[in-house]
């Protein structure tokens, strides 16, 4: 058994934390990351499933240093030789934030001398560690003088799912998109719409949620070159990964944009990603929308009017979505945006909002139950 922890950005710990409970873990929520304790069947079904967090590390040792001997001594107590095989790779990324151990390229220094004095003694090896083997990223993370040392189980970030061949100016991660959409509670059986749709990021992962497609299904991840991981065990999971998913499900999205190369841009990500068929693309202007149907859900990143001389049309396009809801009192909207005044534009208090972060954009997300 291990202890886990799935990074997030913060704002989606409880996000993510329903993920990892929906796979049959019991959860602690801390700032920007969710703690769950599993096998190695966790680490891997983790990777594969998890939609809206960054990374899945484990979580190898934790305690308080205010000394560089006592970072030492207590590194170097871990058994690491549990974790990373003896000709591992194992660089060393540190941050530390309101703490006397502030010098970040000293504490990964000693965390990497502490790591190789217990490798060799643990191994019997008297000169230098080959590390020509399997990658563990170790991190030390040291707040308020209490040190937690993790390895990354993932790689490349969670957000990397391999379908997007290119982007827009400002991309929205696909871990974001996808944690809008499950907050939106969609699965599926109504229409989805997004009309501000840029590089398709939403609705390629509205149609995975539908569809329940593993998000990690066609990547691969650094744990599976590690010891600990059984042979075939990746293989496994991404077998019955395959057989849960409903690829013939009948679902309709719509993705629209004001931008043709962005709408072009869309459509190629989503053949990438085996969606050609399913979303529907459009180049259109927002006020150009209608709604048909007696509900569905309107999911969009909008312009938040931050650029000289955005402002009126911003304006004018939130305007226009208040009117469209209150024609349609059955549809929901949900609408992530840093526009402050959005609920005066739109005409209505929210039923619910959520602060999150797009980038480093502090925004809210707006969201407008529809009557059922």
């Amino acid at each position: 058994m291990y202890q886990i922890l799935a990074t997030t950005p913060m704002g989606m710990e409880a996000i993510a934390a329903k993920e990892i409970q929906a796979l049959g873990y019991e959860t602690t929520i801390e700032n920007g990351r969710v703690l769950y304790n599993g096998d190695a069947r966790a680490i891997v079904k983790s990777n594969l499933w998890l939609r809206s967090a960054d990374r899945v590390k484990l979580v190898v040792g934790r305690f308080y240093a205010t000394t560089f001997e006592q970072l030492f001594d207590k590194t170097k107590e871990i058994p690491w030789e549990n974790f990373i095989s003896e000709n591992g790779q194992f660089p060393v990324q540190g941050k530390s934030l309101k703490s006397k151990l502030f010098s970040v390229p000293d504490c990964q220094a000693i965390v990497k001398k502490a790591i190789v004095e217990r490798l060799k003694r643990a191994h019997g090896k008297q000169g230098w560690l080959t590390e020509t083997g399997a990658l563990y990223k170790v991190e030390v993370s040291i707040l308020k003088d209490e040190v937690l040392l993790t390895i990354d189980t993932s790689g490349a970030g969670l957000h990397k799912r391999r379908y997007r061949l290119a982007q827009g100016e400002a991309p929205m991660k696909e871990t974001l998109a996808a944690a809008l959409v499950l907050l939106s509670n969609w699965k599926g059986e109504t229409p989805f719409i997004d009309p501000f749709c840029g590089s398709g990021t939403i609705a390629i992962e509205a149609a995975m949620i539908a569809q329940n497609i593993a998000p990690g299904f066609n990547r691969d991840f650094a744990s599976e070159a590690w010891d600990i991981i059984p042979d075939g065990l990746f293989d496994e999971e991404r077998t019955l990964a395959e057989e849960v998913a409903e690829y013939d499900k009948e679902i309709s999205i719509t993705a629209s944009d004001i931008d043709p190369k962005m709408v072009e841009i869309a459509k190629n990500n989503a053949i990438e990603v085996g969606f050609g068929d399913i979303i529907t693309f459009k180049q259109m202007n927002v006020h150009d929308l209608t709604l048909t149907g007696e509900k569905g859900a309107i999911v969009g990143n909008p312009p938040y009017g931050e650029r000289i001389g955005e402002r009126k049309e911003v304006e004018e396009m939130y305007k226009f979505l208040g009117e469209l809801i209150h024609k349609n009192p059955e549809w929901s909207l949900y609408i992530l945006t840093s526009y402050k005044t959005f609920e005066t534009l739109i005409g209505q208090k929210a039923t619910k909002r959520r602060k999150l972060f797009n980038g480093y954009i502090e925004c809210t997300y707006y969201q407008y139950w529809g009557k059922k």
